[in-house]
């Protein structure tokens, strides 16, 4: 299941956005709190974390960068009514923030940028996936190529096939017997 996790120093905008996501059966898990946020971290996987920009005891910015830091898969977003240039700078390149969300907000575009944020989640998680199967299949056949040519160097001949003309498979150095 995928869970997203929010953070907002205002109960009413926690309940807000709890409701815009209900529908989409996402498991949501909503703090008021930096440091339960932070505990949650550690308990759950999130695959999106969504943080208020301005907080009373702690900016989005640094709680996101905790965040990059203890699940660096998770796409990080900001939701801000305070969007100056510079603090948007900074949350791009020390936090890796993927999406500033506006406050006020269209619930529609909420919806969309979490759509957005899962669907690449997602498919990096998938690519993690696929890559360590590559990997895993390319030290199998490394080991199997080892040992190929530990058998020929001790059997010389052991790892080549002969064949004759129509691709039978050759015996005792002998043409084949059908015909």
């Amino acid at each position: 299941m995928i869970k997203i996790q929010l953070l907002d120093d205002e109960p009413h905008i926690l309940s807000a956005l709890q409701r815009v996501l209900r529908p989409h059966h996402w498991e949501v898990h909503a703090f008021s709190d930096g440091q339960q946020a932070l505990q949650a971290l550690t308990e759950h996987e999130y695959a999106v974390i969504v943080s208020d920009y301005k907080m009373p005891n702690l900016d989005g910015i640094t709680y996101l960068q905790f965040a990059k830091q203890r699940q660096p898969n998770a796409m990080r977003m900001v939701l801000s009514a305070h969007g100056d240039r510079h603090s948007m700078m900074q949350a791009i390149n020390r936090a890796e923030i993927y999406r500033f969300l506006s406050k006020p907000w269209e619930d529609y575009e909420i919806e969309t940028a979490l759509k957005a944020a899962i669907d690449l989640y997602l498919l990096r998680d998938e690519n993690q996936r696929l890559l360590a199967q590559v990997r895993s299949q390319q030290s199998t056949l490394q080991r199997q190529e080892q040992e190929l040519r530990r058998l020929e160097a001790e059997h010389p001949g052991i790892t080549r096939v002969r064949r004759d003309a129509q691709g039978a498979v050759l015996l005792d150095g002998g043409e084949s017997s059908h015909g």
